[in-house]
């Protein structure tokens, strides 16, 4: 099944369905034939290795005491054979992260800024967005290069809804499986566009569901000291962003970029779903992320002079993205104008450092509750509040001036 204008007229949602059902029968007929077919070559292992009978204690009581149920998931493999990645997409991918790197390190004077929606709740209003961006990547392709924001991973604080993935009809079913097929879809459809993603990492097993398909890749502030986070980020594909901690240490994600350019054995996933051990060379991409901190916005010019500074004591490049929203917005929307005004002066008086910023945009401005799916406003956020499109556009245009003037 290839993503196309049948599939776009059409719920996302139901045809993800479709074959959601079809994989998993399949998933389970597998698991079964793969279990017995364990169950017959172990019978007698334990006298091939020489260890003495014993009766089995039973341990039924002692694990899973607090499991309410499990459920096969579909493998990555699977998912990719019914929803293929496209030509289109691939080209839109690999050239995204080639010209990221570039940014990064500073061989392109352009500006990356990575735009949408702080989560995706509704895949036609993804959709509708990404074909906003599309005609900003072609409108604004000589000073910035722009990417879609396609989180599908929410962190949660204490409890709360957790993101596309887990919960796609946002009415707490949880229906993992048609969580990362319709992730998928979406984002098949999005790159195929010509429209690169973006995305939050903060499960070690779902960047397996999308592979090929994420130009940028995001650890939040949350897992920036995760060692689990550092080890993907070592074998990411993509370029990778380290967000500071909440709390404001830019050295704890200083120190996590040294941890992800090196490389690392780690336990991982493959694509049929089996767990295998990772060997990675190390990621040379990482960088810091400037979020805001517990006491206040961390992205003026003595910030970026103590980053800077923080970097070259470690070796590292000195490229920073800057957060517009999170904590250098005190989490209103309104104030990511402040924010983008004041690092494209610093951009257009010839800061170098600044390779790029983050934007929490929308088609409609604010936040709302998640209550009844049916009754949501179309096109807003259900987690943090973005600005909308008009202000968005602005936002743009402030940042091609402070680019252009820089290369200049």
């Amino acid at each position: 099944m290839v993503p196309d204008d049948t599939v776009r007229q059409a719920s996302i949602l139901k045809e993800s369905v479709r074959i959601k059902e079809l994989l998993l029968e399949v998933q389970k007929q597998v698991q079964s034939s793969a279990q017995a077919t364990a169950d017959k070559l172990l019978v007698g292992s334990r006298q091939k290795l020489g260890y003495p009978a014993v009766e089995s204690a039973g341990t039924s009581e002692m694990i899973d005491t607090r499991v309410l149920a499990k459920t096969p998931v579909i493998t990555p493999k699977m998912t990719a054979d019914a929803v293929p990645v496209s030509s289109k997409s691939l080209r839109t991918t690999r050239q995204s992260r080639e010209d990221i790197t570039n940014i990064l390190e500073h061989k392109d004077g352009r500006l990356l800024v990575v735009v949408g929606p702080c989560s995706i709740h509704d895949p036609k209003a993804a959709l509708e967005y990404a074909g906003h961006i599309q005609n900003w990547r072609e409108a604004y392709s000589g000073s910035l290069e722009i990417v879609m924001r396609a989180y599908m991973e929410k962190p949660r604080t204490e409890l709360g809804w957790k993101g596309f993935i887990y919960d796609p009809r946002l009415d707490e079913s949880d229906d993992i499986n048609l969580g990362v097929v319709a992730t998928r879809m979406i984002a098949c459809m999005i790159t195929d566009l010509g429209v690169p993603i973006a995305m939050e990492r903060l499960n070690a097993l779902t960047p397996q569901y999308v592979n090929a398909l994420v130009a940028y890749d995001v650890i939040g502030a949350r897992n920036t000291t995760d060692q689990k986070s550092r080890e993907y980020a070592s074998a990411t594909s993509s370029p990778i962003g380290f967000k500071n901690t909440p709390e404001g240490s830019i050295t704890a994600a200083a120190q996590a970029v040294v941890s992800a350019a090196g490389p690392h054995a780690f336990l991982g996933m493959g694509m049929d779903g089996a767990p295998m051990q990772v060997n990675s060379k190390g990621n040379p991409t990482g960088h810091i992320i400037l979020r805001g901190a517990a006491d206040g916005p961390n992205y003026s010019a003595e910030h970026i002079v103590r980053t800077k500074d923080i970097l070259r004591k470690k070796g590292l490049l000195e490229s920073i993205i800057i957060d517009a929203s999170h904590g250098n917005s005190g989490k209103k929307a309104a104030n990511q104008m402040a924010v983008i005004e004041d690092v494209s002066r610093q951009v257009s008086e010839g800061e170098q450092a600044i390779c790029g910023v983050m934007i929490e945009g929308n088609l409609v401005a604010g936040a709302q509750k998640l209550g009844d799916p049916q009754a949501l406003v179309y096109g807003q956020s259900i987690t943090d509040e973005c600005v909308d499109i008009n202000e968005t556009e602005k936002m743009l245009d402030v940042l091609a001036d402070a680019a252009a003037k820089r290369k200049a």
